[in-house]
């Protein structure tokens, strides 16, 4: 397992960014496949979700391996991995984007809220949705599905390199879930994009004013005239950002 630590300064950042310009700022650096497809949340948060990944890997069930008694053993990777990801982290699984059967449902997740995690992302998906919901903690599903996991999915593997909606996920790399899904960002990155997209977020919440109040597109977003930038500098001095 990579331990990243995130400073708090770091967390905060990322807590107010939007995944669309993390999405820019990783294809500037010539990552363009780091937005998990085919995942959304559960119910719509205020906050950000951000934290390291903690990963789960799941295979296709087979029946001889993955009758309902196996969920009594204590050392069954789904329940390990509710009871030690760690606080701060975010449980991710790799459910093949199979959204058949359910990978967790409410008591789970909801174990995973108690113990302070940070956010449950699977492109699979969740039985007990509307529960999952009402939980302050993000979550981030493919789909509802009412089955449970062992009816196509066999738990397997903890902490390990998965695929998540398309993307490669390390453990420690470091997720960002909006309101639109979820980002991927290689963990020794995480400061710089932090840092960086503060900054391209007060130059569009500038232009989005500019544009509000009738302003055109070109020479403005991006900036190529001497007369924006200037403007910008002195939007940047009035509102402090």
């Amino acid at each position: 397992m990579i331990d990243t630590v995130l400073s708090d300064d770091t967390r905060a950042k990322l807590k107010k960014i939007s995944t669309a310009s993390i999405a820019t700022a990783l294809f500037k650096r010539g990552l363009r496949n780091q937005f998990i497809q085919g995942v959304r949340p559960v119910a719509v948060k205020e906050e950000n979700m951000v934290g390291p990944a903690y990963t789960l890997r799941y295979i296709p069930a087979r029946e001889d391996r993955n009758p309902i008694t196996v969920f009594r053993n204590p050392a069954h990777p789904q329940r390990v991995a509710v009871e030690q990801c760690p606080p701060g982290h975010v449980l991710i699984m790799d459910a093949r984007k199979d959204a058949r059967a359910a990978t967790a449902g409410s008591i789970l997740v909801t174990r995973l809220a108690i113990r302070g995690v940070a956010g449950v992302v699977s492109d699979g998906g969740f039985r007990d949705c509307d529960g999952i919901g009402k939980l302050d903690m993000p979550a981030y599903c493919a789909n509802p599905s009412a089955p449970t996991n062992l009816t196509l999915h066999e738990a397997l593997d903890l902490n390990v390199p998965i695929a998540c909606g398309d993307v490669a996920v390390f453990p420690g790399d470091v997720l960002v879930g909006d309101k639109d899904g979820v980002m991927v960002i290689p963990a020794h990155l995480a400061t710089e994009i932090a840092d960086e997209c503060t900054g391209m977020e007060s130059f569009e919440d500038f232009v989005l004013e500019e544009v509000l109040a009738g302003a055109a597109v070109i020479g403005l977003y991006p900036a190529t005239e001497e007369a924006n930038l200037r403007k910008y500098e002195d939007w940047r001095k009035k509102t402090g950002r």
